[in-house]
């Protein structure tokens, strides 16, 4: 379930994580906090490296994802064993929001993993308390193999509502899951502004770069930044 959406931006490259040291961008590579260790990048299309890590402070099953574009950091989320989201903070907006306690509907990689489909229905609650309701579903649908690593395919749907009841957007494509690492990758999605845009967006991995190879940590992402930067019109939901 990727729910967190991606959002270019020039903000600044410095974001403190609740509870860390800020994670930032140094000579080229990502630095994290002290007690973090990354364990795999990953290279996607459509101009985004994404950093996976784990803190030891955390609570058993929790890790971290630091996205970059070729304009530096846009987005960290922090997931649980369950790829239940726990936290975001997205560098476009400055919008920080956190999973609302006793969800309807639980979001359950134990769930998709032991059978065909996991549905969901959440909140998320911002500083100033304003509330985000997510439902959809996961639903598997085959395998694949990606530089050499072996993944899940899946199908996904997702609608985002105010506490209102009013349809913020909505998507739906096709997603990636590594069993292993009980967590979603991105692929290929077309969201749905609440006004009817339609924007389609690839973000399917390209390498996983693991540590002590070349390009771990990199800040720069490798695939199609000429094209996204050339065909970019404004914001993306």
């Amino acid at each position: 379930m990727i729910y967190d959406l991606f959002k270019p931006s020039i903000a600044a490259l410095v974001v403190a994580l609740p509870g860390f040291a800020p994670t930032f961008v140094q000579a080229g590579q990502v630095s994290l906090p002290a007690g973090c260790t990354a364990f795999v990048t990953v290279q996607q299309r459509q101009c985004l490296v994404t950093h996976h890590y784990t803190c030891d402070a955390d609570p058993a099953g929790h890790q971290w994802r630091v996205d970059l574009t070729d304009q530096g950091v846009t987005y960290v989320a922090q997931i649980d064993r369950e790829a239940q989201w726990v936290y975001s903070l997205d560098f476009f907006s400055g919008t920080e929001e956190r999973l609302t306690e006793n969800p309807v509907d639980p979001a359950s990689m134990d769930d998709l993993l032991a059978g065909e489909v996991d549905t969901w229905d959440f909140q998320t609650i911002q500083a100033d308390g304003t509330t985000t309701r997510f439902y959809g579903y996961d639903l598997k649908t085959g395998t694949a193999t990606i530089d050499g690593v072996d993944l899940l395919t899946t199908e996904a749907e997702i609608t985002a509502e105010t506490s209102e009841g009013e349809v913020l957007w909505s998507a739906k494509g096709s997603q990636y899951v590594h069993a292993g690492w009980r967590m979603f990758l991105f692929g290929t999605d077309t969201y749905v502004s609440a006004d009817g845009t339609e924007t389609f967006i690839d973000h399917s991995p390209v390498d996983f770069i693991f540590p002590g190879e070349p390009g771990f940590l990199s800040e720069d992402p490798s695939y199609d930044c000429e094209v996204v930067m050339s065909s970019y019109s404004g914001d993306r939901p």
